[in-house]
């Protein structure tokens, strides 16, 4: 049959990315502690397209999708983006998963069990043959606002907090530890199941502590400096404000 794709442009313009996005799939990402955890991802892949073709064949994104192993790492996501560039005859290959991350996480005073999750995220750009792979977490933390506390004769201002984590690293990174990097960096970590006195502490705590953004942007970004594994990174805090209907934010990026 005639192929469309392959027709000239009427515009002869290259096009930097075109794919398919919003594609859900089952997902095996490795624990730190306790081996393999299943999720589901949503994925977009895309090639770059040269300027004299009129598309790019759709249909094969997915059937490289079909014929991954669904596990994710660093060399199978290496020969998932071989086989689309090869599949789509492309010079340069993007894919991006974004996925709940599930942790049990125990309360601070009771021990009670809970489960957290974490939307984390996995971008792949292979580009004349070399993998920019990075990998990142939004960690919820709560703030308490120092000029708040410092100027109130009662109480503070308080509220959650998105810390959000990009990295690019040698060898093994988990995303265990980026989620502690964040989860440090606030006044105190949030937690699905507590009781009374874990809320106690983890009120008290906060307050004890009380951050800035600028305050949470910083300590998240020298905690990732510090690793060992980390070669890049920008770190994102967003914080709902409680008594404001707009958010804060601060951000910094680096190369070691």
């Amino acid at each position: 049959m005639e192929d469309v794709q392959k027709h000239q442009a009427e515009i002869a313009m290259p096009i930097d990315r075109v794919g398919v996005k919003g594609l859900k799939v089952p997902l095996v990402v490795r624990e730190r502690d306790s081996g393999i955890q299943h999720t589901v991802a949503q994925v977009s892949l895309a090639v770059d397209l040269p300027a004299e073709f009129k598309g790019t064949h759709m249909s094969r994104f997915l059937e490289a999708l079909e014929h991954w192993s669904g596990e994710l790492d660093y060399h199978s996501f290496r020969t998932l983006l071989d086989d689309i560039v090869g599949r789509l005859q492309a010079r340069n290959a993007h894919a991006r998963f974004v996925f709940p991350y599930f942790l049990r996480r125990r309360s601070p005073v009771s021990g009670t069990v809970g489960v957290m999750d974490y939307t984390c995220r996995v971008d792949g750009l292979l580009e004349n043959g070399k993998l920019t792979f990075t990998l990142g977490a939004d960690v919820p933390v709560m703030t308490v606002c120092p000029c708040s506390k410092a100027i109130s004769d009662e109480g503070a201002h308080s509220q959650r907090a998105e810390v959000r984590i990009l990295t690019r690293y040698t060898g093994l990174l988990w995303l265990e530890d980026l989620i502690e990097i964040g989860e440090k960096a606030g006044s105190c970590p949030v937690y699905s199941l507590l009781k009374r006195e874990d809320e106690k502490f983890v009120t008290e705590t906060a307050f004890a502590h009380p951050t800035f953004v600028e305050d949470v942007v910083r300590a998240a970004a020298d905690g990732l400096a510090s690793h060992p594994q980390v070669t890049w990174y920008k770190v994102e805090v967003e914080s709902f404000e409680s008594i404001h209907n707009h958010s804060a934010f601060a951000v910094i990026e680096s190369g070691k």
